[in-house]
């Protein structure tokens, strides 16, 4: 079953592939080479699930998308205050290739552009450029998931016409800023800006910092985590050159572009973004690019700015219809034995929080590697705060195509919450008729055994008279006095709706003994509603407790359905006891039978809840 991120992901790229403004960039000789039309999207999980759409297994050179990396590199190596005083982190507002130093000390303005990404190559630690080259290898490498490879033709084409930047390395060496060879340090930035990489391996890059500065895949840590939030930081305020303030004000994502048409964007916590286009606009960056990611922001509701809760905390417990059956009580065996192990087919999945795009594709993943076997989901979400209209577009095409497989999905504890109902009604709206809810577990789950029932044809008899020998409370009674008790009893019936027995009423001594129909057993809550312990059928009985003295009742009973039903009174059976004892013993015996079976149900379900 494809995901939903997968599926807009498939719909934005068919929308963004025929943007077709800008052009190759040229300054570069080999780069002119790169195919126009090549486009690719990948986004990865901090879990690292990659989710990819178009060319994203093309390689091209990286070009400025080393800056932050080879930066974080320098930070780990050096040290914070070793670092910010050879390179600043103030925006320049200023081009990729600009001049930007500070007036004072020489130091470039930021590592993101060329004078501060060449500052921080020449503070990689090695004593050597071989040494030094080598440790940005292992270090691209530990954020990539994989060892790295430099296109030799590039790095050659760059080497031979970076004229400006050789300009740029003895100025820093004049000022001071690099301390060794200016034209060594230039070079292993040339070959840095050089190596080869995909979109996907830029996501996986992107969800490396997103993670803390592990690799979601490899377990590799790649960044010491005090210095992860540092070069997001400068991502965010620099990364796109003199783009950077309308960037952070219409996307608010960390990102770093590069000439070779890449782009990538960070989701701290979240997820990774890696987009490659080699089309780019006036001011460096890869049009659809930088499209992509304004997309992403404005459909996921991903602006930094935005409050999020953490994805891995949307989902709680996880349990089946066998751990938290319906309080409705079996009719048959026939019924019972087959609830016993169909209902495990029936899942509860309690969600948490504010749900968000990231939050709810943790959701989905889990409920799709729990499709196998499966009839239905019920979604629990009783603890969830809100949802957004982004994940609620993705939970309801989820929703859709789980029914298409043939699991329904239901909704539990959203009555009365317009958090939760306006935004999965907006999005239910644009595809189908309306999404199924109910008030709580109890019923959302007797919902789904009876479309289990209904699917496997099994029969649960409602509307089928049931004789006296089927209720458990006259079970094991000998024929005599199965019909001595049946003799004492009369006719009843109750309209659909009616109520039979009400809460706090003194007792009257009547037991009822359903033939057709259903009830439900209410008891009132403080809030006015009420809540069901049970719901009966032909050849149950209710109100027998008055056999062990009750004076008062202690729910509600309301006819489900039209009901037929046998009443007996309870100072009849006490007449027909004291002629034969064993009618009270049975009876006695078989009420703590119940007892004991309802005490058992109750602590299922508390166990299952907890």
């Amino acid at each position: 079953m494809k995901s939903p991120i997968q599926a807009y992901l498939e719909t934005l790229h068919s929308q963004l592939k025929g943007l077709h403004g800008g052009e190759v960039a040229s300054y570069i000789p080999e780069l002119t080479k790169a195919d126009p039309e090549w486009f690719g999207i990948c986004l990865v999980t901090k879990d690292g699930i990659a989710y990819g759409v178009g060319d994203v297994d093309q390689e091209f050179t990286i070009q400025s998308i080393s800056k932050p990396f080879v930066y974080a590199t320098a930070l780990t190596d050096q040290g914070q205050d070793y670092v910010s005083q050879k390179v600043g982190v103030e925006p320049s507002g200023d081009a990729f290739n600009s001049i930007s130093l500070d007036p004072h000390t020489g130091a470039p303005l930021n590592p993101m552009i060329n004078a501060g990404a060449i500052a921080a190559t020449s503070m990689v630690a090695g004593p050597t450029p071989e040494a030094q080259w080598a440790r940005i290898e292992a270090a691209l490498s530990a954020f990539m998931g994989h060892d790295i490879k430099v296109d030799e033709a590039v790095y050659g084409s760059e080497s031979q016409t970076g004229h400006r930047n050789r300009a740029i390395a003895w100025m820093l060496k004049n000022f001071g800023i690099i301390e060794g060879d200016p034209m060594a340090s230039l070079e292993n930035y040339f070959r840095q800006c050089s190596i080869l990489v995909t979109c996907r391996d830029l996501a996986y890059m992107a969800a490396t910092l997103a993670n803390g500065g592990v690799h979601p895949v490899t377990g590799v840590r790649a960044l010491p985590a005090e210095h992860v939030e540092r070069v997001l930081s400068v991502m965010a305020t620099c990364g796109v050159y003199d783009f950077a303030g309308s960037w952070l004000y219409e996307v608010g994502i960390p990102a770093k572009s590069g000439v070779g048409g890449g782009v990538i964007a960070v989701l701290p916590g979240r997820f990774g973004i890696g987009v490659f286009s080699p089309r780019l606009d006036a001011k460096g960056n890869s049009l659809r690019g930088i499209e992509v990611c304004k997309r992403l922001s404005k459909d996921f509701g991903l602006n930094l700015f935005t409050p999020a809760s953490d994805p891995g905390l949307a989902l709680g417990r996880i349990y089946t219809g066998a751990d938290a059956p319906s309080r409705r009580q079996p009719t048959t065996n026939e019924m019972r034995t087959y609830l016993k192990d169909a209902a495990r087919r029936i899942k509860y999945l309690c969600l948490h929080g504010f749900l968000g795009v990231d939050g709810i594709e943790v959701v989905i993943r889990k409920m799709q590697t729990l499709a196998d076997g499966t009839h239905s989901f019920i979604l629990d979400m009783s603890q969830v705060d809100g949802i957004s209209e982004s994940a609620a577009r993705l939970l309801n095409q989820a929703k859709l195509d789980f029914g298409d497989a043939g699991i329904a999905v239901v909704f539990s504890r959203i009555h009365n919450r317009p958090a939760i109902s306006k935004p999965l009604s907006k999005a239910a709206a644009r595809n189908d008729c309306g999404f199924l809810s109910f008030e709580d577990n109890d019923l959302a789950v007797e919902w789904c055994e009876n479309r289990l029932f209904d699917e496997d044809q099994v029969e649960r008899k409602r509307g089928a008279a049931s004789s006296l020998a089927e209720a458990s409370l006259f079970n094991g009674l000998p024929e005599t006095l199965l019909r001595e008790v049946e003799a004492v009893s009369r006719s009843g019936s109750y309209a659909a709706g009616e109520l039979i027995l009400d809460s706090g009423q003194a007792g009257d001594g009547r037991i009822f003994f359903i033939e057709t129909g259903e009830v439900s057993i209410v008891v009132p809550l403080k809030d006015g509603a009420h809540h069901r312990i049970a719901t009966l059928g032909p050849g149950m009985v209710f109100g027998e407790m008055v056999l062990l003295g009750q004076t008062t009742r202690s729910a509600s009973v309301y006819a489900d359905s039209d009901l037929g039903c046998r009443i007996f009174e309870a100072n009849d059976i006490e007449r027909i006891a004291e002629r034969d004892p064993l009618l009270k013993i049975i009876l006695l015996e078989n009420l703590s039978k119940d007892l004991a079976n309802t005490l058992r149900r109750a602590t299922q379900w508390i166990e299952a809840l907890a």
